[in-house]
């Protein structure tokens, strides 16, 4: 029995170990500071955003035709969001047990009419980014006709119980 803890003293420890956690934040592989090669100072100089903001990884992506039946797809837009910190930054709720984060980020996201727009601007404010090209389905043109077309091999049976 010496070995079980009760529930608060989980909530403590738990709390204890969130805490050590929530103050990690990145570190930029490089900071821009204005000395960068080319004519075009970057944004993040003049900016005055934190340094951390420089050294998240940044997904430039297209997204997903929704599921639904009805209404138009609005996704001809490109999106660029950015990672999710995997070390740090969440916590449990002790209260609710919902999951919490410190993350500003983890909810943003930015649509831009072309891919060369949000690599542009991924590039102007000094973020490192990758590309995920769209998976493009071939869609075969199909007619109600063709299932009663001959075959002239063996039919397959299906059963249905």
């Amino acid at each position: 029995m010496g070995l079980r803890m009760s529930n608060t003293e989980q909530c403590l420890n738990s709390i204890e170990n969130d805490a050590l956690h929530r103050t990690f934040s990145p570190i930029p592989k490089r900071v821009m500071d204005g000395s960068e090669p080319g004519d075009v100072v970057p944004a993040a100089v003049l900016s005055g955003a934190p340094v951390e903001l420089q050294a998240r990884v940044a997904r430039i992506f297209q997204p997903a035709k929704t599921a639904t039946q009805s209404g138009d797809w609005h996704g001809h837009h490109w999106r660029l969001d950015w990672d999710i910190l995997q070390k740090g930054h969440r916590w449990e709720n002790p209260l609710m047990g919902w999951q919490s984060s410190a993350d500003f980020l983890q909810g943003t996201h930015l649509n831009f009419k072309s891919k060369e727009d949000a690599i542009r601007f991924a590039q102007k404010q000094g973020y490192e980014y990758f590309v995920q090209e769209p998976n493009n389905r071939k869609i075969v043109p199909k007619a109600y006709a063709n299932n009663f077309m001959h075959s002239p091999h063996k039919l397959k049976k299906i059963p249905t119980k």
